[in-house]
């Protein structure tokens, strides 16, 4: 893990085209901005484990009901 230290207003730069910045430090919650293309997706950590245990449950859907399901598409 990289670890920086970066006070309120300034970023990081994630390749070319994410930038990361802290917009504001109150008491032990930061603030963050980020700049990225449309196509990044971006979700909170928990938000993030969430869409990844409902992808796997998905997959694990009985055939005929996940033929239903893109029936309904």
């Amino acid at each position: 893990m990289l670890v920086l230290t970066r006070r309120s207003n300034e970023s990081i730069m994630v390749n070319d085209d994410i930038e990361i910045s802290i917009l504001s430090i109150d008491g032990d919650q930061v603030k963050l901005g980020i700049k990225a293309p449309r196509e990044v997706e971006i979700h909170r950590k928990e938000i993030y484990l969430q869409i990844q245990k409902e992808n796997k449950e998905a997959l694990n859907l009985p055939g005929e009901l996940l033929s239903l399901l893109q029936k309904n598409k």
